[in-house]
């Protein structure tokens, strides 16, 4: 791109805005009768049940940072465990008649985008070849299946996104929310793979051979005309698992043509057969953000701070348990307040160490939190600032020069650097939260809430995704924090951008408010029925 073009990035950005006197483009009305189908099939292709086998791995949510001494093998019951916790579906939900699920991984207003995919070789009990996670039956459908080969055993997970599942419902917006989706499906599978004791090593291949390598560019599959766009996939990134046995990946394009010579399997069930509108402004940042195919993505390049380790949570809960009993809080109680212990110990564990969820991050830390402190034991409610890491150094620096109140936080750990920008009374504070937050009550009635300030200095290219991924990132590890501490949170991605800007006295367009979110103690709707995810299967079945 010459110096003379702008970047599509940052425009599409700023058109996506929300603001006080409009919303960013989107659907003028919701048909809830005509949504986009939630799983994605491959008709005819075969398939293999993976056995639900998480329990028999499980061990102390606050001991997932310490590698185990005897990681597991990587079998078809750990393979199984893998999706399970990062992908499969958590609970089914009813209320009259309508009925619906929840997954490990969180999404923006429960409409998943992102399908999970394994390749493997000579992995015991799973053929070779490239496989399509099926999370309503946990079962891979195999999409190729290619002939043994004489080499080491090897796992690598790919995501893609069906952008339509968020479009019909987000409009132009949708693109930002699939990448907050991605990230968060990144942290869940991290998270996963950590309770095994494996680790993510994403693999330098450009998006385009990502998705040939997927089958995502056969348009022969995929219906063409106005549902084109409504059935397409993004490819989005491929992980190695590093697990006892396993080797690294052959090379995409080797790949790329043993599934070609083997033949493709099954046709993808539709996603919406009549989508009502079409967003070609997606389709744009798409196309402006993929990764090139020399881009160096490679887990070594990425430089984390050093913190303290992160010290184990004092809750007996095991981490499968948190992460399937994880929900979005939909009302919080105002009256009750959160433990100061609690609230730095979540602040903590959004720090980018070398540990899920950010095991896997293909850049360095650029997301930073501003925070809306309410209910927090021995807090005054106000406005504060969590720089993560020396990245946000500059940012703290600006903002503590734009508040004359500003200081940091008394008794509180060095390493977290975490400041008060100003105090404010509550009822102020309040308004301004739920105001900023789209008028959301969740956003005020909570603990606290925040939003996640990134440096769009690096926003250019595949940057852009990457950013919005690690605010994904960072929201999981709210999420099953607040779980842990016995609260639960909240995924907010509609706000009023430069509103929040201007709160902070931010004007020059570099800090940009990707994602908010907000932590309380939850109000239960005691009329929706829960009802367990895989009722026709056993734990230990297969």
């Amino acid at each position: 791109m010459s110096d003379t073009e702008q970047s599509p990035l940052p425009l599409y950005h700023a058109r996506t805005k929300h603001r006080f006197d409009a919303y960013a483009a989107g659907p003028g009305q919701l048909d809830w009768d005509a949504q986009p189908a939630p799983f994605r099939h491959y008709l005819g292709a075969p398939r293999c049940e993976l056995p639900l086998a998480a329990e028999r791995y499980e061990r102390a949510y606050g001991r997932l940072g310490e590698m185990p001494e005897n990681p597991v093998p990587a079998t078809l019951a750990s393979l199984g465990a893998l999706f399970e916790l990062a992908f499969a579906i958590s609970a089914w939900k009813s209320w009259g008649a309508n009925r619906w699920a929840l997954r490990c991984n969180p999404s923006s207003g429960n409409l998943h985008p992102v399908e999970a995919w394994a390749l493997c070789g000579g992995l015991a009990g799973v053929p070779d070849g490239l496989h399509h996670y099926d999370p309503e039956a946990h079962a891979l459908e195999h999409r190729v299946l290619v002939p043994p080969a004489d080499a080491a055993p090897w796992l690598a997970i790919a995501l893609s996104s069906a952008m339509w599942r968020e479009a019909w419902k987000y409009g132009e917006r949708a693109f930002r929310y699939c990448q907050l989706d991605v990230g968060h499906a990144l942290g869940s599978l991290a998270y996963a793979a950590e309770l095994l004791g494996w680790r993510l090593r994403p693999q330098a291949i450009g998006s385009d051979t990502l998705g040939g390598l997927l089958g995502l560019d056969r348009a022969a599959d995929f219906p063409a005309g106005r549902a084109a766009s409504s059935e397409r996939e993004e490819a989005e990134i491929l992980v190695a698992i590093d697990a006892p046995g396993l080797s690294t990946p052959p090379d995409a394009a080797l790949l790329r043509v043993r599934h070609d010579a083997a033949g493709w399997l099954g046709k993808p069930s539709r996603i919406d057969p009549a989508p009502g509108y079409r967003w070609p402004l997606i389709d744009q940042a798409a196309v402006a953000s993929r990764s090139a195919e020399i881009a160096p993505i490679s887990r070594s390049t990425v430089e984390f701070d050093e913190f303290p380790p992160l010290p184990a949570h004092p809750t007996t809960a095991g981490a499968a348990q948190l992460i399937r009993q994880r929900r979005s809080g939909q009302r919080f109680d105002p009256r009750q307040t959160l433990p100061r212990a609690a609230f730095l110990r979540l602040l903590d564990a959004t720090l980018p160490r070398r540990r899920a969820p950010f095991t896997g991050q293909t850049a360095p830390a650029q997301v930073h939190l501003l925070l809306f402190v309410l209910r927090v034991d021995g807090l005054d409610s106000g406005l504060y600032l969590l720089p993560r890491g020396a990245a946000g150094a500059q940012l703290a620096a600006t903002l503590t020069a734009r508040f004359p109140d500003a200081a940091p936080v008394e008794d509180c750990p060095p390493h977290l650097g975490l400041r008060r920008l100003t105090r404010a009374g509550l009822l102020e504070l309040q308004r301004l939260a739920r105001a900023l937050n789209c008028h959301q009550d969740i956003a005020a009635t909570s603990a606290f809430s925040l939003g996640m300030l990134a440096d769009f200095s690096a926003a250019d290219g595949a940057g852009y995704r990457e950013l919005l991924r690690e605010a994904g990132r960072i929201g999981q590890a709210l999420y099953l924090e607040a779980e842990a501490a016995g609260v639960r949170g909240t995924g907010i991605g509609c706000f009023f951008d430069d509103p929040v800007h201007d709160v902070a006295g931010l004007s020059d367009g570099r800090w940009q408010s990707v994602y908010h979110f907000t932590v309380g103690t939850p109000i239960v709707d005691q009329r929706i029925e829960t009802a367990p995810p895989y009722p026709q299967r056993t734990q230990e079945g297969s």
